[in-house]
């Protein structure tokens, strides 16, 4: 007992709306439920959790944690509650539970995801759910990230929940997977699953197959609490890194941030474990897209600077190119053109001098020259709303980007027409900004993406100078059509306006 108030209990319980005693009520009928039948809780110890910080015993936390995920409609984890995990904290674990621990990977996997399934309002976005800063993930991982891990594999572990029995993981609070071993056919088939989400995101945005994926990405949670072969268990640790950017990239699509960053988080955390440090390094550049997305750059490049730090030497040259890219639309968003210029020309440098004699991972195969000129014109657009001159040079970028789209990638294709028609309005060009504004509407419905709807607020925007023009009156009223009647959420202003969102 700490003897003072727990303020992130006291702060749910108060967006939640229920009374003391209702809290008691509800804690009591869930347990049950759950398996508890024998657990009494009052007003009275509701009061102590709540006023004097008292931290209740097994299982009242992942009993409170369920009762407020369903009624916020968005994931609530323990550290959300303010209970830490007994024996669990670890040294350099932020105010907000980032990271954690990495003998508690799995366990947080299969417990994040079991609550996100649980949800049964799919898109709505709990009222005070807010994203950790940037600055506050870099400085809480920059240790973790930058550690051998080969070492830290080979480390003791105290208090592992992946070999613990089942009743010590009952005790604990965690879901628990009758685990049983997997091979290398049975993994070889989770990989090329990957692979047909990630065609699918890439084709029709993340909102129809979200929840499929979650799905298997807590499958594969519960694969990891059996301890596998090394060369297995690597490989499983490879596909939960990339289920969880997945389903990262899927959430901020369709607008439940705080979701998408506990992804990411997981996803490096994953990617770590596994020993590759490339795609820890690649899924913290998401978070970092994501914070640029929202208007806040800044956040974004403390993230950049964690991400490019931590891959690690073995990182292909291609990718490195990529997390520049990143961090120019970045700075680009807060109007810092040379920096941006110069950035992009040493993501130009390092794209070319990719030799291509190593193949690129799976999670790379997506940024091509394609991406790299989609990335350029988004840069150069977001900038061109400090300085009009650069949307000249987005236009040539956005050329080259739609001149070089493969098919399956229809989401991107989307983004570059977004992009080449705000730089046209910006320029001054209406006509040339109709066209392609209308190839984009012609396609946009097709797709499930609150990110596409963003961008398209954005360029709307745009139009208003030239709302005189019947031509251009005609088009307003179709994107107006063609957007979602109440939006949930739109990106602040200035975080990178008309280009929100790179092509993946």
């Amino acid at each position: 007992m700490t003897r003072e108030p727990n303020t992130r209990l006291a702060d749910l319980f108060g967006l939640a709306g229920w009374s003391k005693g209702e809290l008691a009520r509800l804690v009591n009928r869930q347990a049950a439920v759950m398996g508890h039948p024998q657990l009494a809780t009052d007003t009275s110890r509701v009061r102590r959790w709540i006023d004097m910080g008292e931290s209740p015993r097994d299982p009242v936390p992942k009993v409170l944690a369920a009762l407020f995920t369903e009624r916020l409609g968005r994931v609530v984890t323990i550290e959300d509650l303010g209970f830490g995990r007994r024996g669990r904290a670890g040294r350099g674990q932020s105010a907000d539970g980032l990271p954690w621990p990495p003998e508690r990977t799995a366990a947080v996997l299969t417990e994040f995801t079991g609550m996100d399934l649980m949800l049964n309002r799919r898109g709505l976005v709990g009222a005070g759910a807010a994203l950790a800063a940037g600055s506050a993930l870099s400085s809480a991982m920059h240790d973790w990230l930058h550690s051998d891990p080969v070492l830290a594999s080979d480390s003791p572990r105290f208090d592992d929940p992946l070999h613990r029995d089942a009743v010590h993981a009952e005790t604990a609070g965690l879901d628990r997977y009758e685990a049983v071993p997997v091979g290398s056919t049975e993994i070889d088939a989770l990989e090329r699953s990957v692979e047909v989400f990630r065609a699918w995101d890439a084709a029709r945005g993340g909102g129809l197959q979200r929840k499929a994926v979650v799905g298997q990405l807590n499958e594969v949670g519960g694969m990891l609490s059996y301890h596998h072969p090394e060369h297995l268990q690597r490989r499983l640790w490879g596909v939960a890194a990339n289920l969880a950017v997945l389903a990262g990239w899927m959430s901020h699509d369709v607008g439940l941030e705080p979701t998408a960053q506990k992804y990411f988080v997981i996803a490096a955390h994953a990617a770590r474990e596994g020993g590759d440090r490339p795609r820890a390094g690649e899924a913290l550049s998401r978070a970092a897209r994501q914070m640029v997305h929202l208007g806040r750059p800044d956040d974004a490049l403390d993230l950049m600077t964690l991400a490019k730090s931590g891959s690690g030497d073995e990182t292909l040259p291609r990718t490195r190119a990529m997390l520049y890219t990143i961090e120019a639309w970045a700075q680009a968003s807060m109007g810092r053109g040379q920096a941006m210029r110069r950035t992009l020309g040493e993501a130009e440098e390092l794209f070319v001098s990719d030799k291509r004699d190593v193949p690129p991972p799976s999670w790379m195969q997506h940024f091509d020259e394609a991406d790299l000129h989609g990335m350029q014109a988004l840069a150069y657009r977001t900038l061109a709303e400090h300085d009009a001159a650069a949307a000249a040079i987005a236009q040539q970028h956005a050329r080259e980007a739609l001149a070089l789209r493969k098919s399956g990638h229809q989401r991107s294709m989307i983004f570059d027409y977004i992009s080449m028609a705000s730089a046209c309005f910006i320029s001054n060009d209406p006509e040339q900004a109709d066209t392609y504004a209308r190839l984009a509407l012609v396609s946009i419905g097709e797709t499930s993406s609150h990110r596409t709807w963003d961008r398209l607020r954005e360029m709307y925007r745009l139009t208003g100078k030239y709302a005189g023009y019947a031509r251009i009156e005609d088009l307003r009223q179709e994107i107006k059509r063609a957007l979602p009647k109440a939006p949930k959420a739109q990106p602040k202003k200035g975080g990178g306006s008309g280009g929100k969102g790179m092509a993946v």
